[in-house]
């Protein structure tokens, strides 16, 4: 008998999609077992395909975009993964700049550096996707994707494409809208003020001289684990707990940023989860503050 699974590929021949595929290839962390099909749509056109016959399978639909702040268990995920990255456009219209959800948030701060836009230099490091970056409201440096955001285009689960304006996305500490009500971001715009490109580009160097600085970026891993719990820092939290260093399986907390983990040896996700878990009832334990992840944890248990 024909599987929902083989059904959805055969509906969808003319988008490139791939069957049980690693989403290790994809992650930051360079863990995560894999989708059942792994979806890489093109345009706003193929995204509504692929929900319209995910919906009439009643196939789950799970939602990545450059996969940087995420963690994949090691089971992989169940139904349809739909990678945006493909949809990579940035456009510069006067003091807008129009980016797909799919393109790097680097990506449209460079174009805004280029248009000599003010506004985005914060995001100069961020190494999210713009769907992404609105998804979790990123912010670095003092900066946060609401503060520029004028709206969004959005897909509905029912398959519906809707504009929000910034107010409607109900914008916190690294939380959306989006978040509860499982749309998926297609395009989002920033309304900047004019600059000067030599300032704008020293402020995006000092940013990234910073985090070079302060980041381990040699090592793969899932960015800033942590939300910041009110009156304290996360990083010296865990340092005080005498974790910086310490490792599970091949996941360690970063020796360079105790606020990160990295993967220093072919880390499994159980890995990273097993240590975030350690972490947690360590800094708990020693301060009574309870660490609560930024970083996004999806997917399905490992069979054993």
């Amino acid at each position: 008998m024909i599987s929902q699974i083989e059904i959805f590929l055969q509906a969808n021949q003319t988008i490139e999609t791939h069957q049980a595929e690693p989403l290790n290839r994809y992650t930051f962390t360079k863990t995560g077992g894999p989708a059942d099909v792994l979806a890489l749509p093109k345009s706003v056109e193929e995204v509504r395909q692929l929900v319209a016959s995910a919906n009439e399978l009643n196939l789950p639909i799970t939602i990545i975009g450059n996969a940087s702040n995420l963690i994949v268990r090691d089971g992989g995920i169940e139904g349809v993964v739909i990678i945006l990255t493909a949809m990579n456009i940035v456009q510069v219209e006067g003091q807008l700049v129009a980016a797909q959800a799919g393109a790097g948030i680097i990506q449209a701060s460079e174009a805004a550096y280029s248009g000599s836009l003010t506004g985005l230099e914060f995001a100069a490091g961020i190494p999210g996707s713009v769907g992404g970056a609105v998804f979790m409201n990123a912010g670095a440096y003092g900066g946060e994707i609401s503060d520029v955001l004028t709206r969004v285009d959005i897909l509905t689960r029912d398959n519906q494409v809707q504009t929000l304006t910034t107010t409607e996305l109900n914008f916190g500490y690294r939380h959306s809208l989006i978040q509860e009500n499982g749309s998926i971001v297609l395009a989002a715009y920033f309304e900047l003020a004019t600059g000067v490109a030599p300032v704008i580009r020293e402020r995006m160097d000092e940013v990234n001289a910073l985090r070079a600085a302060k980041q381990p970026l040699e090592y793969p891993s899932c960015g800033s684990v942590f939300k910041r719990p009110v009156g304290y820092f996360v990083g010296p939290l865990i340092q005080k707990a005498g974790l910086q260093g310490y490792q599970i399986g091949g996941a360690q907390v970063s020796k360079k940023h105790a606020g990160f983990i990295v993967n220093i040896d072919h880390a499994t996700a159980t890995d990273y989860l097993t240590l975030i878990a350690y972490i947690q009832k360590t800094v708990w334990a020693k301060f009574n503050v309870q660490l609560e992840p930024e970083v996004r944890i999806i997917g399905r248990q490992q069979s054993n």
